[in-house]
């Protein structure tokens, strides 16, 4: 054999299962090849070379509602499968996986344009890897997931950059939850998905657990929206995650969203250069930079700046481009010639605003859609190529001077995907690892993925997780909780939360008496007022609202809470968030525990005010106090029990999950159980270092007033608890809109959880919504149970390799 023929791998013998295909594939549902009539088509061509690989089927809504249907009927029998079963065909899933890697990794590189190097190196070893993961998770679900059990049919939505390894990024953990899963692949890399699908149902996936629907982007939408569709699981483009976040909200479905990136990478003068060098190769141009982590951001340290500007340069000199089969190829073709014109069309931009734009031209090969290893230097941090995603082989360098600014820049974007920091001093490396807003940090590497580490992000880059215990939870509901039952009418999300101010009240006044010297007289009125900052605040408008007691008397009255009210509320959480995050976990828990503490000596008062607010017997009353402390207790103890894990990946070193805050946090309680509703959801919250702003009871605000006073003896940091009062959805919209709020907890009407989810969009906010129903806050599993903290904590995990002493 031939050199050349030696370093290309042989393609005849895997491209004849496209040949036993007649090169012509329709959907892949309930295990069976399903070839509609009149039906468009589409072309699948081969990036390297432009040449037509197959044929395959454009669906359409008839085809979604199929393959629902047979997830749905494979759900009722899948869902009450033993988890040693699901084990076993997971095990067996992996196991013909491995038999066909070859096939695999050849089917991928031609369909995507990616080395096959990296597709059979890289991606098929990390879809065996999950594959094998989750088949234990499935064992040992029933200990390790007692109390969640599976959300139903999945529609997965998977992008075209690794088009199999991100597909077992979401089927994996839904098959082993007892999920069935319908998915759609990206419109330009749908063959490896149909061949999993083959794979699949060999490996003996009973019928219908797993199905492919083939088609245009409207297919994506079609499935996402279909009304028997439980849970929507999406990687790509925030954009299109935005788009999904509207169309689904309100209707009850799960969503979760791996979006895009803009991931630093950091090396200081510290750092082993040489190494660092490699770093960025692997950072950026693996897979042509169409990596959602992709190392996008250079950030140098001044004293290294130029001389690693040169070094990364020389090292570009030696970067070979060629078809996706040559094995000594570095980088292979982009996807799809309008991935490339949007490539030449941002690089394009950054000459224009003056950038110096380094390329290496050399030996690109003449047919193909390739474009070269790209590095730009001058560029402003305002700068187009360094403000968006462009998702291709360019790389723009920053300097920094401190540690801080090298903080500062790396954390000054709209995304939070992942990062990486290159220095020999561990605990530098560390620190700002710590400090960066991502959900993967990489410390002296860069873009390593495993089944037991989950991948995913913080802000625009979406939320959520793939892979890991903490990817499970995205698949799953409480044991508790039934399928929402969403019957929202339509809600005018410009008009929602209009409101006008309450008039004064004059009549079926409750005026209190207090016989003094032998005299009655009224009692001093007391002013109930907005608490943020630590301090009572007045409203900024002068309105207030009254609020009657059951027999139609007004008992009181509260400051109507507006726009502005919200914006120094979300200003004080925000001053107190980097001290209240950085202090220690069991100081946390001391003023948790310090606030149950003042709140049980002043329980009489607490009790009569609940008879007084919602008219319940005196025993009723005492139990929703008696359980408020309870809970204190209870989430107090979490302070420091929930701090995060050490990943058994396959690393040599190791991989740290940290708990992170998810930051500020908008809390909107229910009207029913006024105090016990409004500690449940503050308190776990605040333990894991979030600052909250909360919107009480519209109907029983006083409650959460009258603890104001609770929390300014208990050492409560200012800004760590903020009250605003007023109409709840008017104060809802504020919240929601606002761009500085990271979450927002919403427990009331359908209409109100509609407006929360559509609204989030914007900058892609977590949310986590009630859909107008109601849940018993007495009950542990519903009043304390383990989602409370899942909504409280976004997980970063941060890799540290090994090696000076033993070679792995």
């Amino acid at each position: 054999m031939s050199k050349e023929k030696a370093k290309t791998e042989k393609k005849d013998e895997d491209v004849a299962w496209l040949d036993d295909h007649g090169r012509q594939f329709g959907h892949f549902i309930d295990n069976k090849w399903t070839i509609p009539e009149n039906r468009k088509t589409y072309n699948t061509i081969c990036p390297s070379t432009g040449e037509i690989l197959a044929s395959t089927v454009q669906g359409e809504k008839e085809d979604v509602d199929l393959a629902v249907s047979a997830a749905r009927r494979a759900f009722e029998s899948w869902s009450k499968a033993s988890g040693h079963y699901r084990a076993r065909i997971l095990y067996s899933i992996a196991r013909h996986v491995q038999k066909h890697m070859r096939l695999l990794s050849v089917i991928e590189s031609l369909d995507n344009g990616k080395p096959i190097r990296e597709s059979r190196d890289s991606d098929i070893p990390t879809v065996i890897r999950h594959l094998y993961h989750h088949a234990g998770w499935a064992q040992l679900m029933d200990m390790e997931m007692a109390n969640w059990k599976p959300i139903g049919v999945v529609g997965a939505i998977v992008p075209w950059n690794f088009p199999l390894m991100l597909l077992t990024w979401k089927i994996c953990p839904a098959l082993a939850m007892g999920n069935t899963v319908v998915l759609k692949p990206a419109t330009y890399t749908r063959l490896s998905a149909l061949l999993f699908g083959e794979i699949c149902a060999e490996a003996g996936l009973p019928p219908g657990v797993f199905n492919v629907v083939t088609g245009a982007g409207s297919v994506g939408s079609m499935l996402a929206t279909h009304p028997d569709v439980d849970k929507v699981g999406f990687t790509g483009s925030t954009e299109v995650g935005q788009l999904l976040r509207r169309a689904t909200a309100g209707t009850g479905k799960k969503l979760s969203l791996e979006l895009g990136g803009k991931s630093p990478v950091i090396v200081f003068e510290s750092a082993d250069l040489d190494s660092a060098v490699e770093g960025v190769v692997d950072a950026i141009w693996f897979n042509q930079g169409q990596v959602c982590s992709a190392g996008s951001r250079l950030l140098l340290q001044e004293s290294i700046y130029d001389d690693f500007v040169q070094r990364v340069k020389s090292r570009m000199s030696h970067l070979r481009l060629g078809h996706c089969l040559d094995k000594t190829i570095d980088m292979g073709a982009v996807v799809d010639e309008s991935q490339l014109k949007s490539i030449e069309e941002l690089v394009q931009s950054a000459r224009l605003e003056g950038a110096q734009v380094y390329q290496m031209n050399a030996g690109i090969p003449k047919k193909g859609l390739y474009y070269p290893p790209t590095l730009i230097t001058g560029v402003q941090t305002v700068s187009r190529v360094v403000v968006e995603e462009i998702f291709g082989p360019v790389v723009v360098v920053l300097p920094f001077r401190t540690a801080k600014e090298a903080i500062e820049l790396g954390n000054n974007t709209k995304f939070g995907l992942a990062g990486s920091v290159w220095t020999e001093n561990v605990s530098l490396g560390l620190e700002v690892a710590l400090s960066l807003k991502a959900g993967s940090i990489w410390i002296n590497c860069h873009n390593l993925f495993d089944a037991a580490a989950g991948f995913g992000g913080y802000r625009q880059s979406g939320y959520g997780r793939d892979g890991g215990k903490e990817g499970l939870y995205e698949y799953v509901r409480p044991r508790w909780e039934g399928r929402p039952a969403v019957h929202s009418s339509p809600v005018d999300f410009k008009k929602f939360g209009d409101t006008i101010p309450s008039r004064p009240t004059f009549e079926n006044v409750d005026i209190a008496q207090l016989l003094i010297d032998g005299i009655m007289l009224p009692t001093i009125d007391r002013t109930y007022k907005m608490y943020y900052g630590g301090s009572q605040q007045r409203p900024d408008a002068p309105y207030s609202r009254p609020i009657v007691s059951p027999s139609g008397k007004v008992i009181g009255h509260v400051g109507e809470g507006n726009r502005k009210d919200i914006r120094n509320a979300v200003e004080a959480a925000h001053k107190a968030a980097p001290g209240w995050g950085k202090r220690a976990s069991h100081n946390r828990a001391q003023i948790v525990l310090y606030l149950a503490e003042n709140l049980e000596l002043r329980r009489q008062e607490f009790i009569g005010r609940l008879i007084l607010m919602t008219g319940c017997t005196e025993e009723v009353a005492k139990q929703e106090v008696d359980l408020s402390i309870q809970r204190l207790f209870h989430w107090g103890a979490y302070a420091d029990k929930y701090g995060g894990t050490v990943q058994e990946t396959t690393l040599y070193g190791a991989t740290v999950k940290v708990h992170d805050p998810v930051g500020v946090i908008a809390i909107v309680c229910p009207d029913d159980h006024p105090l016990l509703a409004f500690v449940s959801l503050l308190a776990p919250a605040i333990v894991r270092a979030n600052c909250i702003v909360i919107i009480p009871s519209q109907k029983h605000p006083l409650l959460a007033l009258d603890l104001y006073q609770v929390f300014d003896t208990s050492d409560l940091p200012g800004g760590v608890i903020n009250i605003v009062t007023g109409d709840q959805d008017h104060l809802t919209k504020y919240l929601t809109e606002h761009q500085d709020v990271q979450s927002v907890w919403y427990f009331g009407s359908a209409q109100g959880s509609a407006f929360v989810e559509y609204t989030s969009a914007e900058n892609v906010k977590r949310t986590w919504v009630n859909y107008g129903q109601s849940r018993d806050w007495t009950k542990p599993d519903q009043g304390q149970g383990e989602e409370f903290l899942y909504h409280s904590i976004q997980v970063k995990n941060i890799w540290i390799p090994m090696g000076d002493i033993y070679a792995n």
